[in-house]
């Protein structure tokens, strides 16, 4: 899983809430055993995670900052501080045989810590049997071991697993904050690195590999797909959707799981244009554009649908989305997808 590496709080970006809150836990020396992280992937709670683990085990910290250079510090810059723990799904889920190894791991006292971390990626995808299991570790949690649960949002997990957690929200990152970070770190020029942050709805991880030129050598491909879709007939356009099914397929999962952009980056990218027709049509402040090399094409895309149209499109994008996400047959979701955007398609009141 892509996270950027930080080692202090105030390396991360944002989130000036949890850091806060962290700051007074440690200077109240009141560490709670059990946090949920809620909020979208790559906003920085695994980040987040990491500073805490090198804030409460320096040797020598400063300001609730570490000192960068004790052992500790530099076991965790390196990488191969033995306790931090990262836990994440095998496969779609946590599985039963994770939480055994994770609770016979915390049964030991830590390495060398004061304070051993195990993180949790994506909680919520704990198994039945698994989350009954970490249940009882949160019930009686060993001494010296501080657990986190990272999950977009607890309605999955077990609300007597929630009620034992100290929950801190992470927000969507700024797209100012975000545009100079790739500008100043990954040396992205200033339209691409804007369009990116705009488009990654808040995530720095996700506009890192929006930058990538494989990504955006599919997006100008999946825009032009777009733009083509009005003028093909329903057998040309049937076809498309079979064709970008079999080809995004075997990496449907997301980008961020399969390494490469896929059926789930396309249908983001595809939600994301629709909406920004949507200000066009509506005159809003375009600043809130996203595609601003294409601004062109949106005008006159405006010009052709109806804002009845394009609420009902961005709704049949939303749910081809679920769907895949659900594992549903991707050929299915994208013919069914398409004919309902070419459907939508025409005169403009």
């Amino acid at each position: 899983m892509f996270f950027y590496w930080v080692m202090r709080f105030s390396d991360i970006i944002g989130q000036e809430k949890a850091k806060g809150f962290f700051r007074r836990v440690m200077l109240e020396k009141r560490i709670p055993h059990a946090y949920l992280f809620t909020g979208i992937a790559g906003i920085g709670k695994t980040s987040t995670a990491r500073a805490l683990t090198m804030a409460l085990n320096c040797h020598n910290p400063s300001d609730m900052e570490p000192c960068g250079v004790c052992p500790a510090c530099r076991q965790i810059m390196g990488g191969n501080f033995p306790d931090f723990i990262s836990i994440e799904p095998d496969g779609q889920n946590i599985r039963i045989e994770q939480i055994r190894e994770l609770n016979r791991r915390l049964s030991f006292a830590p390495v060398s810590a004061i304070y051993r971390v195990c993180v949790l990626q994506q909680a919520d995808s704990m198994t039945g049997e698994a989350a009954n299991s970490f249940l009882k570790t949160l019930e009686e949690p060993p001494a010296g071991n501080i657990l986190i649960l990272n999950a977009v949002e607890p309605l999955n997990l077990l609300p007597t697993i929630v009620s034992r957690c100290q929950r801190v929200p992470f927000q969507p990152l700024p797209v100012d904050a975000m545009t100079q970070w790739l500008v100043r770190e990954k040396k992205m020029d200033p339209t691409t690195a804007m369009i990116a942050a705009r488009a990654s709805h808040g995530s720095l991880g996700r506009a890192i590999r929006m930058c990538d030129k494989q990504f955006l050598t599919k997006r100008d491909a999946w825009i032009s797909r777009l733009l083509k879709l009005p003028g093909l007939s329903r057998g040309d356009a049937l076809k498309m959707a079979m064709e970008l099914a079999v080809k995004e397929k075997v990496k449907a999962s997301n980008y961020r799981d399969s390494g490469e952009p896929g059926l789930l980056d396309m249908l983001t990218l595809w939600g994301g244009w629709y909406r920004d027709i949507l200000v066009f049509k509506v005159r809003g402040p375009e600043n809130l554009i996203t595609n601003v090399d294409f601004t062109t094409h949106l005008k006159e895309a405006a010009r052709s649908i109806s804002i009845e149209g394009l609420i009902h499109s961005l709704l049949a994008v939303n749910q081809a989305e679920r769907d895949v996400q659900r594992m549903v047959n991707p050929q299915l979701v994208m013919a069914n997808t398409i004919l309902k955007l070419q459907r939508l398609r025409g005169d403009a009141p």
